[in-house]
């Protein structure tokens, strides 16, 4: 099982933060892509000259980040030795894998976690912070902007507020019942672990400068400040992408396999990020954030695992 993840929050979506309201089915539903949906650009169209090569390097980072800000960086040491492209496959050209169609046009916005008017590359800061449990480079300098380019080029012709299908994760239906990690444990022993190891600590380089295959929790994972510490979207990112192979159309895992094994992911030690700042409007919390307080009286183990339909009825009946 090769996950290849992000965490932060899902710079690829419009709008993570907030939850879809989901319900549960017994029946799967047809798996179909419209004909209409978006598809990464060519990379024959990125222009010549200086904005070429700003769009080109921009690729480069996203798709190598730990070659030049990991642990043996050649631009910085300042993050846990994962890739960009770890959450946002294809570097950001893959449906349901967190891609970059709509990200610059979704901002400047309102964050719902930081109640402050955000721009792009206060996400990025926010990406290596959380998902790259490191340090934020100068979001001025040569490297950000030109990941920036590269976005603004994925979304072209992309207007502010325009559904996109596929752009983030998918929100798979709520189980009636809690995620169970023991279970989970089973499925990642069965599935994951050829890649990602017997203890979540992924496959490295040779030299060691990132990894093949990214550790999935420990002291160079994701910190549990990332968006991928949401069981909801780390659930959907391995529905439609792992193990190596599965994609939207043919997924090898079923539904509750994937809310399991993302629970046993997300039950593993990993590096601790001070969230008291975050989520100051209690009433805009996603229901999976893992960490108290909340706006209901549902425990946070119950928010952290789910089941997730009563903490949505008594949201629905709250407004």
């Amino acid at each position: 099982m090769s996950i290849s993840f992000t965490m932060c929050g899902s710079p690829g979506s419009g709008n993570t933060e907030t939850d879809s309201l989901q319900t549960k089915t017994d029946q799967p539903k047809e798996r179909k892509i419209p004909a209409d949906a978006w598809q990464a650009p060519d990379t024959a169209t990125i222009p010549t000259g200086e904005q070429g090569e700003m769009i080109r390097y921009g690729k480069e980072l996203l798709a190598h980040t730990s070659k030049y800000f990991g642990p043996k960086g050649t631009i910085g040491k300042i993050s846990n030795g994962m890739n960009c492209q770890n959450c946002h496959l294809d570097a950001g050209g893959k449906l349901f894998g967190n891609n970059y169609a709509s990200f610059i046009s979704s901002y400047p916005k309102v964050s719902n976690r930081s109640g402050k008017l955000t721009v792009p590359s206060v996400r990025i800061a926010e990406c290596f912070e959380r998902s790259l449990a490191g340090k934020v480079p100068d979001t001025t300098g040569k490297e950000v902007q030109a990941m920036l380019a590269y976005m603004k080029w994925m979304g072209t012709g992309i207007k502010k507020g325009q559904k996109l299908f596929g752009n983030a994760s998918e929100k798979l239906p709520y189980m009636d019942h809690a995620a169970d990690p023991e279970q989970g444990k089973a499925v990642y022993i069965s599935k994951c672990k050829v890649c990602h190891g017997n203890n979540g600590e992924g496959i490295q380089l040779a030299d060691k400068s990132g990894y093949t295959y990214p550790p999935l929790w420990g002291d160079h994972s994701y910190n549990d400040g990332a968006g991928m510490y949401r069981i909801s979207n780390l659930a959907g990112f391995v529905k439609n992408n792992m193990p190596f192979g599965a994609t939207y159309l043919n997924p090898q895992l079923s539904d509750e396999e994937a809310w399991n094994v993302a629970a046993f992911i997300n039950s593993q030690p990993r590096p601790h990020r001070d969230q008291q700042h975050d989520w100051a409007n209690l009433d805009v919390k996603p229901i999976d954030a893992p960490f108290g307080p909340y706006a209901d009286g549902y425990s946070e183990e119950q928010h952290k695992f789910g089941p997730f339909q009563p903490i949505v009825d008594a949201k629905r009946k709250k407004s």
